[in-house]
């Protein structure tokens, strides 16, 4: 009988930065040996590489970078946190800050130095060779956060009358190909893209075949002024791998990555996380202060909400004396429905960023929330008002608890969605300001419920 085979447990370290390579890492650091340094991260990818740095405080940061010389990797660049790169940009030498972005595809020195003040901006653009500084320059003057700063300029075009064997020729002898494309971009003598044609169907046609006839049904182009949530979304809807981008008049101008649309996704899902949160765009390698910045305003705001909701039970003072177990059990209502209002936010905020919820189907999505509310509720104000009657021996109490739960939970379904649509319509984004505005709904109406309900029936 064959033995079974043993049951490997996954690690949940496999895919960070192993242990024994950082601590390999931070010995060669102290001990200032480059040639161990270099030994240490030779298998490590940019990404893990700009891990192990803002794992580092900046005064090891700093000297592995010293160690690293002219062996930095410009594409750690690309990979570093926001709130660090400008720590490490300042710590590279101006000549292996230089070799560094020359390696970069044109996509991601435009990121970089978006993220970067003015003076930095500069440093960078004096490194580039002339003909590409001017086309960053070029691209940096499409607006922030548009397809004309997401695109890569690096292209691979083709006149829409040659065949396949013209094409593999073409770049075979070409010299400055892209490290990485997919498609091979058709267009007119006005350099108008036309079609575009993946590299797989160019390798397996025969050399006599038109490029033109192996066109992509779901080609399109994307405007360089596009928002690039929109070029995310356009990419994830119609399975798009690369789309040319172009000018106001119709001209190619660079074309957009699935790798770099996927970003865009990414920054979205996490940007939203953190605007629920009320943190807005924070990382770990923010200081102390930039913290504090960013987290006070909306701490202010729901400071004032707070009080709000106090002045709505400050109006039932006379309740709250004469019937002290109002006090015991009113949190549990306004719990109930913040948490019910979040779940109803938390999926409305996400179906407008996906735009599955719009005008058409908002009526039949509130009308949904509300009667889930209602129905959860219902089996809830039964749970909780025989928990009231036993606990305080009062079944006029139980009562109250009950109607307040299912008013609540009902009012916290219709707020969690119709907040965020009103908001969107407004221009402000939902995932910023709904969190705040929902809780407050529901505890303002679950107070002014529980208490107001207690004050007709049991006084």
């Amino acid at each position: 009988m064959a033995e079974p085979e043993e049951i490997i447990e996954p690690d949940d370290d496999a895919y960070a930065i192993d242990r024994g390579t950082m601590r390999e890492v931070r010995d060669a650091v102290e001990a200032e040996d480059r040639d161990a340094l270099l030994l240490a991260m030779e298998p490590m990818h940019p990404a893990d590489v700009a891990d192990l740095l803002e794992q580092l405080d900046e005064g090891p940061r700093h000297r592995l970078i010293a160690l690293l010389g002219h062996d930095f990797d410009g594409e750690i660049l690309s990979e570093l946190d926001e709130g660090l790169r400008e720590d490490v940009i300042e710590a590279l030498s101006p000549a292996v800050l230089t070799e560094a972005v020359r390696g970069l595809n044109s996509d991601d020195v435009v990121d970089l130095l978006e993220t970067l003040e003015t003076p930095q901006q500069e440093t960078i653009l004096q490194a580039l060779e002339r003909p590409d500084r001017i086309a960053i320059e070029r691209a940096m003057s499409f607006p922030e956060g548009s397809a004309g700063r997401l695109m890569q300029r690096e292209v691979v075009t083709a006149p829409e009358h040659w065949t396949v064997g013209d094409a593999i020729d073409f770049m075979r002898a070409s010299l400055d190909l892209p490290e990485q494309f997919y498609h091979i971009v058709l267009v007119d003598p006005r350099y108008q893209p036309i079609g575009q044609v993946t590299l797989g169907r160019v390798m397996s046609s025969d050399r006599v075949t038109k490029l033109k006839d192996l066109t992509e049904d779901s080609y399109r182009t994307i405007p360089a002024t596009q928002d690039e949530e929109d070029v995310a979304y356009a990419f994830n809807q119609y399975h798009l791998i690369s789309a040319p981008v172009v000018d106001d008049d119709g001209r190619l101008v660079g074309v957009i990555t699935i790798d770099d649309a996927m970003i865009v996704l990414s920054q979205q899902n996490e940007e939203d996380l953190l605007l629920l949160a009320g943190v807005g765009d924070e990382s770990i390698a923010d200081r102390t202060l930039q913290i504090v910045r960013q987290r006070f305003p909306w701490l202010l705001v729901n400071l004032g909400t707070a009080i709000l909701a106090s002045m709505v039970i400050a109006q039932f003072e006379d309740v709250l004396a004469a019937i002290v177990a109002l006090a015991v059990l009113m949190p549990i209502v306004a719990s109930m429905g913040g948490n019910a209002g979040t779940q109803s936010m938390a999926v409305a905020v996400r179906a407008l960023a996906t735009r599955d919820l719009t005008g058409s189907n908002a009526w039949r999505v509130v009308r949904r929330e509300v009667m889930a509310g209602f129905l959860n509720g219902a089996v809830f104000a039964i749970i909780i008002g025989i928990v009231g009657m036993i606990w305080f021996g009062n079944p006029m109490l139980g009562v109250v608890i009950a109607m307040a739960m299912i008013i609540n939970l009902v009012v916290a379904g219709l707020a969690g969605v119709l907040l965020p649509i009103l908001l969107d319509k407004a221009g402000v984004d939902p995932a910023l300001a709904s969190g705040t505005f929902v809780t407050t709904v529901t505890d303002v109406v679950g107070f002014f419920a529980f208490l107001g309900l207690a004050g007709l029936i049991l006084l």
